[in-house]
């Protein structure tokens, strides 16, 4: 499987990083934390690892550790505008069991 990104998504990860003058790509990781266990941490990153798969979507790229592939495998990343003040990431995970209702957090 792979991690993908809509054309929303892949834009702005483009458009941020040309704004930051630097980057390779979004980096995808999971810590442990939510009230289902897991949450995804998302961040831009100037470097790939060994340690790293990549995955390219649209033009733009998203890092993911070999560690944390497993709870995010096969993901799609899209990027909403949840209002006027509130533009978001959001992810459907086929791996997810469970989710909380503002969809920060989730279960394997």
């Amino acid at each position: 499987m792979a991690i993908t990104l809509t054309a929303a998504a892949a834009q702005h990860v483009i458009k941020t990083i040309a704004q930051r003058g630097q980057g390779v790509g979004l980096r995808l990781s999971v810590t442990e934390s939510g009230c289902q266990g897991l949450s995804y941490v998302v961040d831009f990153t100037d470097q790939v690892t060994d340690a790293d798969q990549v995955f390219e979507s649209h033009g733009a790229c998203v890092i993911v550790s070999h560690d944390d592939l497993p709870q995010v495998d096969g993901t799609e990343i899209d990027f909403v505008k949840k209002n006027l003040l509130h533009d978001t990431f959001e992810f459907h995970n086929p791996q997810a069991k469970s989710s909380c209702n503002c969809g920060e957090s989730f279960s394997v």
